[in-house]
């Protein structure tokens, strides 16, 4: 038999970006071609989107760990890589997605409801893609970025109007049977109920759901029994119906304290599900002694606010009765629901003042400075440490951005190491990048530039003809002899 799962936590990681290349195009007759490395791919995003046919979170039970494809590398002749694949996770409507310490990060309703949970690296860029005016030979390309990897909680509450409580075989999936086309196991024995059932119900012109939870039990909000697995389920319920065995033989045991305990119970684990249990359900009159019994625990529960509907599941009586009050009460519901805001998009320009980064002492190591900001730690990412070239490129970025003005504002002198994400550098302040200087200064000699590229290759027309004859002329003559010098000595004799 399938098992019920309706809270799960679950590892995702979106997809690496790919690796740009460094190429140089090779054609015959045509030396120095240019850079021609592609771009790297962008990882693949890990997503959660609803579907209709999914009502349990069984799958991510016996698979905990999700990962989305990783985006290709690039390729010479200017080919880009491939897009990492996205990696797609069903989930049922009322889903809702929060973090290891409770901070809800989605709410999922509505059938195609999509919402991104990790987010792909995005691909290196290629060496192409670097050159410009003054560097068209880049010899370095960019490092494809991480992708993102959490944990979530992804819990399953049901969606419904209406939510059938109280104690086990009070008759609750009787009921839902016999107002809906839902068909749930029915026996004679408690926690019959393992799983919750959803059921459609029609009064008039209104359409609502019901919902059947198991049975709760003294202590369900502590975690006795299965009320504290399945109390989710009636968090979204407009209305809660207690569901009261007017045929009970348990001692102790009468309608009024089953009130108590239930609303104990719900106020235990949610205060506010306390005023959503409006209506009471004194089921199986029909059975010897019960419809007596109802009207000796009628005027209690009215005088608690609640609406009295004696009835029988099993014969059918009342329960047209109880399906117009349960319309009216949701159409109350949904009466009073706040008319959804329209969709604004605000836009915050970024501060004058703002650099995009923060530069900031260690409190423990007084020589140790840490640059914080989205973009110096996403280029450092990006950076092959093993190539000079890329590491003078990473130079120069920090300097236009004014990392070294902040860091020696900051009171960083040379030889203070300076932490950029997870790497660790030595602050060498007379780099300064985005200078002529700067390649004079690391040795480079010339980052990204080659002579070759601005020489002239062409021969031109004239200097082929002139090095055809050059070839004519014998091998015995000397270079040095011109025409019109020759004599009866430079010519050869015969024999």
């Amino acid at each position: 038999m399938a098992a019920f799962v309706d809270r799960v936590v679950v590892h995702v990681a979106a997809g690496n970006g790919g690796h740009g290349v460094a190429s140089v195009h090779r054609e015959k007759f045509k030396p120095l071609g240019g850079p021609d490395g592609g771009n790297g791919g962008n990882g693949g995003d890990v997503v959660l989107e609803v579907d209709p046919s999914v009502h349990t979170l069984l799958d991510f039970h016996h698979r905990p760990h999700q990962k989305a494809g990783n985006g290709r590398p690039g390729e010479g002749s200017n080919r880009h890589g491939a897009r990492g694949e996205d990696r797609v996770l069903r989930v049922p409507a009322g889903t809702v997605v929060s973090t290891p310490d409770g901070r809800v990060v989605a709410d999922l309703i509505g059938a195609g409801t999509r919402v991104v949970l990790a987010h792909g690296g995005k691909g290196g860029l290629g060496n192409a893609a670097l050159a410009n005016a003054r560097r068209k030979a880049p010899g370095f390309a960019l490092l494809g970025e991480p992708g993102e990897a959490l944990d979530a909680v992804i819990e399953l509450k049901s969606i419904a109007d209406v939510g059938l409580v109280g104690f086990p075989s009070a008759g609750k999936s009787s009921l839902i049977a016999a107002m809906s086309a839902a068909r749930p196991k029915i026996a004679d024995y408690p926690f019959t109920t393992l799983v919750p059932n959803l059921g459609v119900v029609r009064a008039g012109d209104t359409v609502f759901t019901m919902a059947d939870v198991p049975g709760l039990i003294p202590g369900a909000s502590e975690g006795r029994g299965l009320g504290l697995e399945f109390l989710r389920h009636i968090e979204r319920c407009a209305v809660l119906v207690h569901v009261v065995d007017m045929a009970t033989m348990e001692p102790g045991r009468d309608p009024e304290s089953d009130i108590e305990a239930l609303q104990h119970e719900l106020a235990q684990y949610r205060a506010d599900l306390v005023d959503r249990l409006r209506v009471a359900v004194l089921n199986k009159v029909d059975v010897p002694d019960g419809r007596e019994l109802v009207d000796l625990v009628r005027e209690p529960l009215e005088q608690r606010g609640l609406q009295v509907f004696p009835l029988s599941a099993a014969t059918g009586e009342g329960l047209r009765e109880l399906g117009f009050a349960l319309a009216a009460a949701v159409e109350e519901h949904r009466a009073a629901l706040p008319e959804p805001e329209p969709v604004r998009v605000t836009l915050t320009p970024r501060a004058v003042d703002d650099s995009g980064f923060t530069v900031a002492r260690d409190p423990e190591d007084d020589g140790v400075f840490v640059v914080r900001g989205v973009k110096p730690e996403r280029w450092v990412r990006q950076t092959d440490f093993t190539n000079d070239e890329a590491v003078g490129f990473l130079a120069d970025r920090l300097n236009r951005l004014g990392v070294e003005d902040a860091l020696a504002e900051a009171g960083a002198e040379e030889g203070d190491t300076i932490v950029i994400g997870d790497v660790a550098f030595d602050f060498v302040p007379t780099l300064l990048a985005g200078t002529l200087s700067v390649e004079e200064t690391a040795g480079l000699g010339g980052r990204g530039t080659d002579a070759r590229i601005d020489a002239p290759h062409r021969v031109r027309a004239e200097e082929r003809l002139a090095a055809k004859k050059a070839r004519r002329v014998p091998y015995e003559l000397s270079e040095a002899a011109l025409p019109g010098t020759w004599t009866d000595d430079d010519l050869p004799q015969d024999d």
